[in-house]
């Protein structure tokens, strides 16, 4: 008897399922028998409604995309849909951007979740894509449902899942500025009831930046149990180690961009690389309890540290000798050890409840966590107004190999936050047009920050309730409208300079739109209208570095649009523009600096206007079959610094072209080349002297091996 297992993954609205196979072949006569078990791996926080019935935006980047267009780092892939824009990544040490506008606070990595589990509380480095096989954007008034989340969206990844069968593949690249890097992935059935999977990359890069090197490893191991027909249990574990110097980026003098250039690096080699490890883990059990109702059980526990010395340039006007000859770059020297501890846990049930004509899609249940993050950090500094050139480097001929003794303790603080929320969702199918959905949300949180230094503990407790409301209207299978309304809170870490602890955001979201679904589903798209405001901001405090400080309440208001084409068989087109008008709601005055930051001012680092255009085709080359594409990324201009409505970042288009050639059944050649026509951009900034450069002509060759 010979037995086999045959599986396909498709992403539903609210799961992902895989269809496992088994054939077996009778020796007495020549038929085979089929069994057929369906695991479905539901994501969490969804239900079951359907995503063209969400009251929301949603757009999803798939593997196959990532795939095709040789993307490899997280925040990459996030430049094909609409809203999401860069924000400052702190030295290149984490991935950082916004949603619709709102960003967070600017001294932590972005939030964001994987499989329904927060991993971007704490510090994870610069996330790989080997291990993901879809990203999905939820946008606006939704998002309250995810607990930690802005206003603007929340960014879910679901990962790769096991399989029931042998499959995966090995790939090596190379490109320009010294950069290599093996990536794999397999998968297969250990018992006929489990099964495994393992991914990950290894790449040692170089850069366009003067002496910047970085080598990162990413692994994920997981495993899949079907207990029974009903039910599965599944577990994940993530690697991370990333080894990368702490980078500012360029200085801009007078709004001239090109004072130096982009491959100028102003700190000090001989810092050495900041460590990042990360470790995850993630244990979830789901079981359908009846045709109708599902579920699902998770635990998480991530484990993070963040080490290093970092040299930056010193933002302080009476510190700066750029400011008093224009070539003496005064520079401070940091010494930062976060550690970071997360444990998250989730009950969750779904399904349907008739009631008369009605149908109750309901969802309900209950999350908690215990977060701690401890943060020292130790700095040396020049005297203000003393003029001293100990560690200063000259602007347009730096010679490394300075050095400092003697830091001074700067912060050493302990904050640790519990969290308990409950949840319920019920979306009601009114008659065969009409869906209405109601919600609410409701979080228990509490805070305690110890200063170290001082011994000095603030304290708080809050409680917050979200509501949550939409509206669908079905026109037919093919059309939908639909509006929502939604409350958010979300907690802010940490505290201010002078020992405050900081209140915790609420927003409120609008949202109207538009999705579709035509000739058989070859056009599809949303459209989508909005509105989101937020109490209770943090910005960067530009004198403290590294802490945070209070902006007030800020405002977003924008036009979104995701549409994907299969224009032939061969063809297929994606597009995603956003139109964000994003600014504070009232005036601040920066007591340290003595600037007054007007009602009205753009939020940093927000285009009003960005795009992109991706464009596919497949065709035979010599017998060979071929992928051609190419993708134009378009970001406006934006606000580069808080404090100076003048510093602007100048807009950008950058082009990327990609071919996979098929050499053999199981062998492919892939070629890539980033910012095709060379472009001179700044993707982020802190401040006119902390500006990251984009990277110019970038090309890699892989060779990849399937089994």
């Amino acid at each position: 008897m010979v037995t086999a297992r045959v599986f396909s993954q498709t992403l539903l609205a609210s799961s992902i399922s895989l269809l496992l196979t088994a054939s077996v072949s009778a020796q007495e006569v020549d038929q085979e028998i089929e069994r057929i078990l369906v695991v479905q791996h539901k994501q969490a926080y969804r239900g079951d409604v359907p995503l063209k019935q969400t009251p929301q935006a949603v757009s999803i980047v798939s593997s196959e995309l990532l795939n095709d267009a040789g993307i490899t780092r997280f925040q990459d892939a996030l430049d094909f849909t609409s809203g999401v824009v860069r924000q400052n990544n702190f030295g290149g040490m984490w991935d950082s951007f916004a949603i619709r506008g709102f960003a967070g606070d600017e001294n932590l990595p972005s939030g964001y979740i994987v499989n329904g589990f927060s991993a971007g509380r704490g510090f994870s480095g610069r996330r790989g894509t080997a291990n993901i096989e879809s990203i999905e954007v939820l946008k606006g008034p939704g998002s309250a449902l995810y607990g930690r989340s802005e206003p603007g969206g929340t960014i879910n990844i679901i990962t790769k899942k096991p399989q029931f069968y042998q499959n995966g593949y090995l790939q090596i690249s190379a490109g320009n500025y010294d950069t290599y890097r093996v990536e794999g992935d397999y998968t297969n059935a250990l018992t006929e009831d489990a099964a495994f999977r393992i991914n990950g990359s290894y790449e040692d890069a170089g850069s366009f930046r003067d002496t910047v090197n970085t080598q990162s490893l990413n692994l994920s191991p997981s495993f899949l149990y079907q207990l029974n027909d009903d039910t599965n249990l599944s577990y994940e574990l993530e690697v991370l180690d990333q080894q990368s110097p702490f980078d500012r980026g360029v200085v801009v003098l007078n709004n001239d961009f090109n004072t130096v250039p982009a491959s100028r690096f102003l700190g000090e080699p001989g810092d050495g690389n900041m460590d990042i490890k990360a470790l995850g883990h993630q244990l979830v059990l789901q079981h359908q309890l009846t045709d109708d109702w599902h579920m699902q059980a998770g635990l998480s526990y991530r484990e993070s540290s963040f080490e290093g010395f970092g040299t930056e340039v010193d933002l302080s006007p009476g510190r700066q000798l750029l400011y008093v000859d224009g070539e003496t770059v005064t520079r401070l020297l940091v010494d930062r050890d976060f550690d970071a501890t997360d444990l998250s846990g989730r009950l969750e049930f779904s399904g349907q409840v008739n009631t008369g004509a009605l149908k109750h899609h309901v969802l309900v249940g209950i999350d908690a966590y215990d977060y701690q993050l401890d943060k020292v950090q130790n700095r040396w500094r020049t005297q203000f107004g003393s003029h001293d050139t100990t560690y200063s480097i000259n602007l347009f001929n730096p010679e490394y190999g300075q050095s400092v003794d003697d830091l001074s303790p700067l912060r050493n603080e302990t904050d640790k936050q519990q969290s308990i929320g409950a949840y319920v969702q019920d979306q009601i199918d009114i008659n065969e047009h009409w869906q209405a959905l109601f919600g609410i949300r409701i979080d228990r949180f509490s805070q305690d920050v110890t200063n170290n230094l001082t011994g000095s503990v603030t304290e708080q407790d809050q409680t917050a309730t979200s509501p949550r409301f939409g509206l669908v209207y079905n026109f037919n299978d093919d059309w939908t409208v639909y509006s929502s309304y939604a409350e958010g809170f979300r907690p802010n870490s940490g505290i201010s300079y002078d020992n405050k602890a900081f209140d915790p955001e609420q927003s409120k979201s609008y949202e109207v739109g538009m999705k579709w679904s035509l000739f058989n589903g070859d056009f599809n798209g949303t459209l989508a209208l909005y509105k989101a405001e937020k109490s209770n901001v943090l910005s960067a405090d530009m004198v403290h570095i590294g802490f945070s400080a209070p902006l007030g309440a800020a405002e977003s208001k924008g036009l979104e649009l995701d549409l994907n084409a299969n224009i032939t068989n061969d063809t297929r087109l994606s597009l995603a523009y956003a139109y964000t008008d994003a600014y504070t709601k009232n005036e601040v005055v920066n007591s340290d600096w003595g600037v007054a930051i007007a009602a009205g001012s753009p939020l940093i680092n927000v285009a009003k206007n960005t795009a992109n255009v991706t464009l596919e085709h497949n065709l035979s080359i010599s017998q060979h079959d071929t992928l051609i594409g190419i993708s134009a990324n378009y970001v406006g201009d934006r606000l580069g610094e808080t404090i100076d409505p003048n510093y602007i970042l100048p807009s950008y288009t950058v082009v990327r072209l990609f071919t996979d050639i098929e050499l053999a059944d199981d062998l492919s050649l892939k070629l890539n080349i980033d910012n095709l026509f060379d472009e001179e951009y700044y993707a982020s900034s802190y401040s006119a002297l902390w500006t990251m450069p984009g990277a110019p002509r970038t090309y890699k060759a892989s060779l990849k091996y399937r089994f």
